[in-house]
């Protein structure tokens, strides 16, 4: 817990107001970062991250980005703190950095740091991550089938790419000449840049405007606040030990070898730590996470989406360091959530929303109001590219969408962003504008059913993208294997796939995770999320819900009568006599069977 602070508490009133603008501060952060950007998964889909700083590190205030890219820049912080070049801050530098074994989430995630100072004193940190689609892997935009580190590209640590107010343009000459996307990650950086030198900006006003001591008191009053919103939410889980574990499908080399992930979650009092002990050890790939940049970030924000969620809190919390305070993460080094130099980190997402969905599933039997049956919880990451009739790459990432498991009080949402990632969808009208490539299906699926339950588990996306060109594909996935759980008596859902097809219309499965596909004119790739679990007793959904699902096609009228115990006559309409009839016997049988099961 934040050692109290010998400065005078803020009153009230400007407590909100220094509040409100601190935030204020990082969404317009946030704004000028994908609104100033040219790549697609920073101007569309979002990938981003941004925020303030104080000279701890602490995250004071956080744009609305992806969680990962917030709780991570603390851990890029302490990690520039190590190699700062020169070893000190001057007004006017601007900071790069994406080492993962120095607090990175991930190498392509740039992180642009300027420091902010006030009557000639360094005072904090404004910064922000952003998603780059390439900086000169070994392939284009994603990489997954790589030995080690130095194989993910350009390698950023604590470099200033501008030193009192100059740019190195020694440094920006060699960005040039080490990325296939070149223009377009500069025009990006500078995007970057702008927008951590507004945050700077903007805190140097609210400074001149309320004075040092007001500002960083109110600050750590709003971070002790928050700290003491999510401690009272701790302390509502009965304390012990928590588990639950599940696999990943492989490491994109050795197809065979499953991944096993264990959790442990442990309640004492206002505190909870995740213990990661007995997840799989280091992967030979890249597909390994980084564990200050990722898996820490990644454990927060379970807890965070479980016991903060703005509809279940009477009041709003201040988003800064506070609510990552009552958690510790454990990960043995030399696991795959806590690797060890050089392995390869740059696959590292699909590992941590497995990871949250076992911390839910874990919790699920003493918050069975917050938790969730189980979710797609993977990422289907994408890099498709080619070359242009000049000779210039073309690069394109495309973050899919999943689907989160039953709820308790309604079901799953269909073809949603997956737990953490909080990134938005690239418009197919982009795509076709810019690329040469078409979206040929862009729907549910509709080639299985989500699980069932009092309330139905949510039903993946289905995406197939042409090529029109020759080129390659990478994709970044998982669930092909492990099937999404049920709760409180609702189904499973269903697993995911990936089918790869040539211009004739011939179509092949393949792994969830490959490198460089090569793939001629057009052919390309269809994604099929998988599917979520189902929440409660499916014999407690309404009748009318369940018919409405049959004539939506989300459900077959056998389906409905097996395991709804929903009878629908030839109009689809139910017949309600049958129904009651027949939920009676069904109940009356899983009764029986479950007196057997526990004789």
């Amino acid at each position: 817990m934040q050692t109290p602070s010998n400065k005078p508490p803020v009153d009230p009133i400007t407590l909100q107001v220094i509040s409100g603008a601190l935030y204020t501060i990082a969404e317009e952060m946030g704004h000028v970062l994908y609104r100033m950007s040219f790549s697609s998964i920073i101007r569309e889909s979002q990938d981003i991250g941004a925020g303030l700083f104080d000279l701890d590190f602490n995250t004071m205030t956080e744009s609305e980005g992806s969680p990962l890219h917030i709780g991570s820049i603390p851990g890029y912080l302490r990690g520039i703190s190590k190699c700062l070049q020169g070893g000190s801050w001057n007004e006017g530098d601007v900071v790069i950095h994406n080492h993962p074994y120095y607090g990175a989430s991930h190498s392509p995630d740039l992180c642009i740091v300027v420091p902010i100072f006030w009557r000639g004193k360094l005072v904090a940190y404004a910064a922000n991550t952003a998603h780059h689609v390439d900086i000169g892997a070994a392939t284009p935009g994603l990489i997954i089938d790589v030995p080690d580190v130095f194989a993910e590209g350009m390698l950023f640590a604590g470099i200033k790419l501008y030193e009192k107010g100059q740019r190195n343009e020694g440094l920006w000459q060699f960005i040039s000449h080490n990325s296939r996307t070149a223009k377009q990650t500069k025009d990006d950086i500078d995007a970057q840049i702008a927008s951590a030198q507004l945050g700077a900006r903007r805190f140097q006003e609210l400074l001149d405007s309320y004075g040092s001591e007001t500002i960083f008191g109110a600050s750590e009053q709003l971070m002790s606040y928050t700290e003491s919103l999510m401690r009272a939410r701790i302390r509502e889980i009965p304390d012990g030990e928590y588990f639950a574990e599940g696999f990943l499908d492989d490491d994109g080399r050795n197809r065979d070898k499953r991944l096993p992930i264990k959790v442990c979650v442990r309640v004492t009092g206002d505190s909870v730590e995740v213990d990661l002990t007995g997840s799989a050890d280091q992967v030979a790939t890249a597909f390994n996470v980084p564990f200050e940049g990722s898996t820490k970030p990644a454990c927060y924000c379970a807890f965070r989406a479980m016991l903060t969620d703005s509809a279940l809190m009477d009041v709003k919390m201040p988003p800064n360091e506070g609510s990552f305070r009552p958690i510790k993460v454990t990960a043995p080094l030399g696991s795959i959530f806590n690797p060890i130099y050089p392995a390869a980190a740059e696959a590292r997402f699909t590992q941590c929303n497995r990871m949250i969905d076992l911390i839910i599933r874990a919790l699920s039997p003493v918050l069975p109001q917050r938790t969730t049956a189980g979710n797609s919880a993977t990422l289907s990451f994408a890099a498709y590219s080619g070359l242009q009739k000049d000779g210039d790459y073309w690069v394109f990432l495309e973050v899919n969408e999943g689907a989160y498991g039953g709820r308790p009080c309604s079901d799953g949402p269909d073809s949603i962003d997956n737990l953490m990632a909080n990134t938005r969808n690239n418009p197919i009208e982009d795509l076709g504008m810019h690329l040469p490539m078409i979206c040929d299906r862009y729907e549910l699926r509709d080639d299985v059913m989500p699980g069932a339950g009092q309330f139905r588990g949510g039903i993946g996306v289905v995406k197939t993208q042409r090529m029109l060109t020759d080129g390659f594909v990478t994709h970044e996935s998982e669930r092909h294997h492990d099937i999404p759980w049920g709760a409180f008596g609702g189904t499973e859902g269903a697993v995911g796939k990936v089918e790869i097809f040539d211009a004739r219309g011939h179509v092949e499965p393949t792994y969830a995770k490959f490198s460089n596909l090569a793939v001629a004119a057009g052919g390309g790739m269809s994604y099929y999320a998988p599917c979520g679990g189902g929440y409660g007793d499916p014999l407690d959904r309404p009748a009318e819900k369940v018919a409405e699902d049959v004539l939506d096609e989300f459900c077959t009228p056998e389906r409905a009568r097996e395991t709804y115990g929903v009878v629908l006559d030839a109009d689809l309409q139910v017949d309600d006599p049958a129904t009651r009839t027949l939920r009676a016997a069904m109940r009356e049988q899983h009764k029986q069977s479950a007196a057997l099961s526990s004789s």
